[in-house]
């Protein structure tokens, strides 16, 4: 939404609060030069203030805290204030405090105007007095407090306030400036919202002093010249958002970084080289659309309708070729398998979950042929719930949750021997192939070997050709020909690559697959008849089953590096839920208030964490997670795999 104080426009990004819903958070971020803190001052700094408030510092952001419910009874400013230091540092720096909190609460002191602000009880404008005798001596205290903060910023600031021991409001409102600039203060405010007291001051606030979009640095361009954020530059966009409305369509929220845009314009796509005609212009209060004939550098408008323009990407003049620095999602914390209650709606649930993607870039969407099953992943359980809840209500479609398999893989642990003969003759022309390898494990940099001792006989070996084939699924199958006296045609060599392959892809412990293997195909019989390639496929797929089981397989399962930041006092019982969980504690230690822990665990035991670590506590804690490595699994958990496979092989 947007309003317009004292001849100047504020555009507004409303977010969510609740870490589930982080996206709109991080990508509002990323094209509000300024955040407003908005901290419910009956019940202090919540989970969400926190998360939001790292969001915040990995963008970089200028922040002011504001305290509203001030006219709750349970309101405690102090407490608050002292709160938001102790979280954040000695950059929260007052502006204003109440005097006095709870259902009394009509009148704020501003120590940058030295000013009392008087409100009747339905709020509004406000009387502007001078400050009572009985508030003067801390009004006068956090007034010193504030110019000395604000003289700190700058060197000719520091050397003036020396001279004068003040500064005037006007030097202040530059050292504040500055200050939030660069981000060494955060200004606190007060309000009741709902009574709309303290909120006209808080805007000229903005209006005054806050950094204007300026006053903050040119968003990171990856591609092109540097531009100036100023309406006589050439034109270029950055597309934050989008979304889908009923009977409308697409709707492209972007912000203008340079130039001006008008209707009718043709910009240039730099991430599908496409043109874009912008035919409409629009500002947004809510859902409300308000047509306007141009935006220039700096505000925030929408289209309808763009052909082929996504968030994320940029449109600019044609001779700009510019391109901005996407928005980083947070990686997903929940994941679960989508499934719909009547095949008969798959094709539709995928095409929603396509639209909702779009809408929602840290829902991610992915349909695993390996698990055969359609994964969606989000920021937490109730993010993924509230999936569930559009498809039941809006969609009016029946779906599923289920745990998601874990993409297992299967390898060796030694070397084996095997030989297989495929024969079958059925009237007219047969199928013959007789195959004989050898495996072993493949470790990168290895060399191939040229003796192997079995059945107490040396076996000797010739490599005259090796294939290496990188999996597109991790680690390599490396396949050697050492067929010497021409016992299998070398025409026949590429059939029994694609029989050994076709059970990598199904390896043959659990159907997962296989990977980090060496095979020597070194003798063989043919048929001048009889064999073909079907043959040797055939005969190449059983010998390499047949030595695989033989060859101390193992399952691999994925394994996860994890950061954990968690309360002091909660700090055992996360340890120990994770410990639960076979994860490997790597390292502890302290970081913004928090104490961290960084583990390596597997996937498998992950299903859910998030839930139980917000349970853990008090939805305090955060983590993420990123894939690490592949690791072999202990017996114990690979019995029971083999158990359950051989089930679910048995039911099928």
């Amino acid at each position: 939404m947007y309003t317009e104080v004292n001849g100047k426009k504020i555009n507004i990004l409303d977010t969510p609060g609740m870490d589930d819903f982080s996206g709109g958070v991080v990508s509002s971020l990323q094209v509000a030069p300024l955040a407003l803190m908005v901290v419910d001052a009956s019940t202090g700094i919540g989970a969400g203030t926190e998360s939001a408030f790292r969001h915040a510092e990995a963008a970089n952001s200028k922040l002011i805290f504001v305290l509203n419910h001030l006219d709750n009874e349970n309101a405690n400013y102090d407490q608050d204030v002292d709160n938001l230091k102790n979280k954040f540092g000695n950059k929260v720096t007052v502006v204003q405090y109440p005097v006095e909190t709870g259902i009394g609460f009509n009148s704020i002191i501003d120590v940058l105007k030295m000013k009392m602000y008087k409100y009747g009880p339905d709020g509004g404008k406000p009387e502007v007095l001078d400050i009572p005798a009985s508030e003067k001596e801390r009004a006068d205290e956090l007034h010193n407090e504030l110019i000395e903060m604000a003289a700190e910023n700058e060197e000719t600031l520091m050397e003036l306030y020396f001279e004068q021991g003040s500064l005037s409001e006007d030097d202040m409102r530059k050292g504040i400036r500055i200050g939030m600039v660069k981000r060494d203060l955060f200004p606190v405010f007060c309000v009741s919202a709902k009574k709309n007291m303290g909120v006209g001051r808080l805007l000229e606030f903005v209006c005054n002093i806050a950094p204007s979009p300026s006053q903050v640095p040119m968003r990171e361009i990856i591609q092109g010249k540097p531009v100036v954020l100023s309406e006589t530059s050439p034109t270029s966009l950055f597309v934050f958002k989008t979304a889908l409305e009923p009977h409308v369509g697409e709707v492209t929220y972007f912000k203008v970084l340079s130039g001006k845009v008008t209707e009718g314009k043709d910009l240039y796509n730099t991430f599908n080289n496409g043109k874009e005609r912008i035919s409409q212009l629009f500002v947004t209060a809510g859902k409300t659309r308000y047509p306007v004939t141009e935006l220039v550098a700096g505000d925030i408008g929408c289209a309808v309708k763009l052909k082929d323009t996504k968030f994320n990407q940029t449109l600019c003049d044609k001779e700009l070729d510019l391109k901005f620095a996407p928005i980083v999602f947070p990686e997903p914390k929940f994941r679960v398998a989508v499934k719909a209650v009547s095949e008969t709606d798959d094709e539709k649930v995928g095409e929603i979950l396509h639209k909702v993607k779009e809408e929602d870039p840290t829902y991610i969407v992915n349909y695993s042929k390996e698990l055969k099953q359609l994964i969606v992943e989000g920021q937490g359980e109730y993010h993924l719930n509230t999936l569930k809840w559009y498809f039941d209500h809006i969609h009016k479609i029946d779906i599923e949750f289920k745990t998601p398999k874990i993409p297992y893989r299967e390898t060796i642990t030694k070397f084996a021997q095997a030989d297989y003969r495929h024969k079958k003759q059925s009237g007219g022309s047969g199928q013959f192939g007789e195959v004989h390898m050898i495996i072993e494990p493949f470790e990168e940099g290895s060399a191939p070997k040229n003796m192997f001792i079995y059945g107490g006989k040396e076996m000797k070996v010739s490599v005259r050709d090796t294939q290496e084939t990188p999996l597109p699924w991790g680690g390599k199958l490396v396949f050697h020909n050492c067929i010497v006296g021409g016992s299998i045609d070398a025409r026949f060599l590429p059939a029994i690559l694609k029989g050994i392959m076709e059970k990598m892809e199904e390896g043959p412990l659990t159907g997962s697959y296989a990977r980090d293997i060496r095979v020597y195909i070194y003798d063989g019989k043919m048929h001048p008849v009889d064999s073909n390639e079907i043959s040797f496929r055939l005969a190449g797929r059983n010998a390499f089953s047949m030595a695989f089981k033989n060859a101390g397989p193992k399952i691999l399962e994925p394994i996860y590096d994890m950061d954990v930041w968690v309360q002091a006092d909660r700090m055992g019982d996360v340890m120990s839920d994770l410990q639960g969980r076979r994860a490997l504690i790597m390292g502890m230690g302290s970081e913004k208030g928090y104490e961290k822990i960084t583990a390596r665990v597997p996937l498998k035991e992950m299903n859910k964490y998030s839930t139980s670590l917000s349970s853990l506590t008090g939805g305090r804690g955060v983590f993420n997670m990123k894939f690490a490595a592949y690791e072999k699994v202990p017996q114990e958990v690979q019995d029971e795999l083999l158990a359950a496979y051989a089930a679910e092989e048995k039911e099928e």
